[in-house]
């Protein structure tokens, strides 16, 4: 078993980028199939907890291939589209289909703990940002020719994802098994 990957954030937190052996146990580790749904849609759209706590009041954001954000007071800028791949289609149809939003920040946040003690991938850096963080870095390792696509479609610019997206100590292993996940984002 390989060590775990961390970034650390601006305010010194450290959050885990998952292995693709991690997500599996993690999403195995899920009991319930809406709570599945709603981490698959934080996951394959590298949302923003705040982000995708909206998309789900607004269905009309969903066109298909992508979702169209409005401008957001936190956000810089004026929209955003996030492409999705299929897996990311199915993962935001589903979401649709629960019965309710996401819970609250804190109570997410102790979900993902307690599903990863589960899992038995350990809960050190797991928190609200991991799927987010996740999501980018795959995109970046599989898709390294698309990097401005990618980082226009979760919302950054170059210098914070060349900052803390690039050069992710992935193994062989690691990169082959994203592409399950990655696939037809381009």
């Amino acid at each position: 078993m390989e060590n775990p990957i961390f970034k650390t954030t601006k305010k010194g937190k450290k959050v885990r980028i998952l292995r693709p052996w991690e997500l599996k146990a993690l999403i195995n580790a899920i009991p319930k199939p809406e709570y599945k749904d709603k981490f698959e849609a934080m996951l394959y759209t590298g949302a923003r907890f705040s982000e995708i706590k909206r998309v789900y009041k607004h269905k009309n954001w969903f066109q298909g291939t992508a979702i169209q954000l409005p401008n957001y007071k936190k956000s810089s800028f004026t929209e955003r589209f996030i492409r999705l791949n299929p897996q990311g289609q199915r993962a935001i149809t589903y979401f649709y289909r629960c019965k309710t939003n996401l819970p609250s920040y804190s109570t997410w946040d102790e979900n993902l703990q307690r599903w990863a003690e589960k899992a038995k991938i350990g809960n050190e850096g797991i928190c609200i940002k991991t799927t987010r963080k996740t999501w980018e870095s795959w995109l970046v390792t599989c898709y390294p020719k698309n990097l401005e696509q990618i980082f226009l479609s979760q919302g950054h610019t170059q210098m914070v994802a060349l900052k803390f997206y690039l050069m992710l100590p992935f193994s062989e292993q690691d990169k082959q098994d994203m592409k399950f996940y990655t696939d037809g984002w381009i």
